[in-house]
């Protein structure tokens, strides 16, 4: 039970985080309405093919990564290319959050020669700090992350105390600036709700118990959309849509997000806990996804090369690349959440429904199954395909830029 919490709080955790902060960010422009509607309909979507895995986590050990199940139903080539998404995918995370930390970690910091370089120094420290909790391993991210959550949790009920009674009914009631924007902002409202890449190390931490991997995906995700509602219901009802979109398009990073609510409410209280909401709803975030990404590449390793690499060495090939990124594009906070999501659809929702359309062939009778047949399953498959080519449409000019 108490690694069911834990697990439970994992997944919230993960959730909870660059996705929610970067919400406001990209929802500035299509209203608190459609935004609720793109909430809805993708916490039901991502929930369901996160239980796809479950479903699939029978038939496998429960220390096996998403390659190793990519590999049993579709060959090496399964194993290749899922992996390769995976690693992609989480890299840009990784390197969302790292820009991210080092972005509210840059003001709280004495200037060190000059802003660029008190920036980068940010970065190293936030990744360093945080990151040694990763390589240690799950347990001990485990037990920070519970700490971290509770206090975030009591902030975002501080933050929320000071936001609800200033909403104002006119502003929730703005409608889209374009409505071509709510399919744009979808891809990262779609990474806001990506834990999947956890789902591995929560089921081997969970030593592969089916029932306890369920509820802590039901309640975890449950959790963070009702926490999400309430922070876009907040955002959205306290700043006027012209005004943050202004304030955005000059800084948009999470101190934006700051600066707007300093900005509009002239509450530097107000904005001080939103800036200590967000700096642990970003570390949260930051040891979930850090954590599914070390143990995809040490199965990597063990399992396709057959070598057992230190956590050290892991933690290395972990964090260096999206260091990399952070130090030499600080503000690519925004773009890499959306080729984030882009690689999420397909982790997320293509290949779990790939996986378990094979796999039911294969066992039809397993104790757990995901409700839904054949229909249901090609009706997710086909969203996943239009949300994963979203970003195309974006780049080539069929979609507007969202904010960032």
């Amino acid at each position: 039970m108490n690694k069911t919490v834990g697990s439970t709080l994992l997944v919230a955790g993960t959730m909870i985080g660059a996705g929610m902060l970067a919400m406001p960010l990209t929802s500035a422009g299509i209203g608190f309405g459609a935004t609720l509607f793109l909430l809805l309909g993708l916490w039901t979507l991502l929930t369901f093919s996160a239980l796809l895995f479950v479903e699939l986590y029978q038939t496998a050990p429960s220390d096996a990564g998403i390659g190793t199940l990519a590999e049993q139903y579709f060959g090496r080539p399964g194993r290749i290319i899922s992996t390769a998404v995976l690693i992609v995918f989480l890299y840009a995370l990784i390197a969302a959050y790292i820009s991210g930390g080092g972005s509210l970690l840059t003001d709280t910091l004495p200037t060190i020669v000059d802003r660029d370089t008190t920036s980068k120094v940010a970065v190293l420290i936030f990744t360093l700090f945080f990151g040694a909790f990763i390589i240690i391993g799950t347990h001990s991210v485990d037990k920070i992350n519970r700490v971290l959550f509770f206090v975030m949790i009591a902030t975002f009920v501080m933050v929320l105390s000071l936001m609800l009674p200033e909403i104002k009914l006119d502003n929730l009631m703005a409608m889209p600036i374009d409505n071509a924007l709510i399919i744009s902002a979808s891809p990262v409202f779609f990474t806001a709700f990506g834990f999947h890449g956890s789902i591995p190390s929560l089921n081997k931490y969970l030593g592969g118990n089916v029932k306890a991997l369920r509820i802590s995906i039901l309640v975890g995700s449950g959790i963070t959309l009702f926490a999400y509602i309430l922070w876009q219901l907040s955002t959205h009802g306290l700043l006027t849509q012209n005004e943050f979109l202004q304030i955005l398009q000059q800084d948009a990073t999470l101190n934006g997000l700051v600066t707007a609510t300093l900005t509009i409410t002239q509450s530097s209280m107000m904005a001080n806990a939103v800036k200590i909401f967000s700096t642990l709803a970003l570390i949260t975030s930051f040891l979930g996804v850090g954590l599914g990404l070390l143990e995809c590449i040490e199965d990597l390793l063990k399992r396709s090369f057959n070598i057992n690499a230190g956590r050290f060495s892991l933690g290395l090939m972990t964090f260096i690349p999206p260091i990399v990124f952070a130090l030499f594009y600080p503000q690519g906070f925004i773009l890499a959440l959306g080729y984030a999501g882009q690689m999420f659809a397909f982790y997320a929702v293509v290949l779990p429904v790939a996986l378990v359309w094979k796999a039911r062939r294969i066992h039809p009778n397993l104790p757990y199954k995901v409700w839904g047949g054949k229909v249901t399953l090609m009706l997710v498959l086909i969203l996943g395909v239009i949300i994963t080519s979203i970003p195309f449409a974006i780049r080539a000019g069929y979609l507007p830029f969202v904010v960032g």
